[in-house]
């Protein structure tokens, strides 16, 4: 059993954000990285389906600078076996697309079981990595994982997905497939000083990020902060009937909700 899983280093929650020169993304010299959230969670369930198996390797991935290297080596005092980086600069300017596709092929040979990814990331939030990846490597995938029945893993896995209005579905995956796993599914452990000791003699394997022409026709032109503004419209001239009667028209041809 072989489980790999994807991980993305993100500006901290309390960072105070500030706009780069360029205004294509936020200026990140000098602000303090963490672990993306749902990511956490998603190496958690692999090392518990590892532990439940009793044999197998959780390899964690990621795709960025060489100061990404600290998401890996995090991961491996949690209890991850080894580590694949792959390098890339200027990672917040790549599409989904892109960034699976240099994903997959520095995982392809891997052969895994499982691919694992958080369900979106903190900063982007696209949601779109983990399933264009499982497209690339041609497997099936969940979104929205927020349960893994570890007693059904053998040739498939039983988990549970989030779907909207508040259902649920039950579903069974035949092997090899990827999950991208909703934050607080379970309870995320600790580096112990032990893991932190071991982490340091374990593999960390450095991969060029693939050149790839097509960019998913998708890149960001501006970021910037949202505006304040305040601006009050007197509908009706005092009467209610005929400012209700304003009220509707607006929201449905302005605002367009109804």
């Amino acid at each position: 059993m072989k489980i790999i899983v994807l991980m993305k280093q993100v500006a901290n929650k309390d960072a105070v954000l500030r706009v780069s020169g360029d205004e294509k993304w936020i200026d990140e010299s000098n602000i303090s990285q963490q672990t993306n959230e749902s990511d956490g969670y998603a190496l958690e369930e692999a090392l518990r389906l590892k532990e439940a198996k009793g044999e197998g390797e959780v390899v964690v991935c990621t795709l960025g600078a060489q100061s990404a290297k600290t998401v890996l080596k995090d991961a491996l005092a949690r209890g991850a076996d080894r580590a694949i980086h792959v390098v890339a600069d200027n990672v917040n300017q790549m599409s989904p697309y892109r960034i699976a596709s240099a994903i997959a092929g520095a995982i392809r040979d891997e052969n895994a079981d499982l691919v694992f990814t958080g369900l979106q990331s903190d900063d982007a939030s696209y949601g779109q990595t983990g399933v264009i990846l499982a497209e690339l490597l041609g497997i099936p995938h969940a979104t929205i994982v927020i349960e893994v029945d570890r007693a059904s893993l053998g040739d498939s896995l039983r988990v549970k997905r989030e779907l909207e209005s508040g259902w649920y579905q039950w579903f069974s995956y035949k092997l090899p497939a990827l999950l991208t796993i909703q934050s607080g599914i379970s309870q995320i452990r600790y580096a112990s000083l032990k893991g932190i000791m071991a982490a340091k003699k374990k593999e960390i394997r450095d991969v060029a990020a693939a050149a790839d022409g097509f960019d998913g026709a998708q890149k960001i032109e501006k970021v910037y902060l949202p505006l304040k503004l305040k601006q009050t419209q007197m509908l009706g001239g005092g009467d209610a009937k005929r400012g209700a009667v304003e009220l509707v028209e607006k929201l449905k041809n302005e605002v367009r909700v109804l």
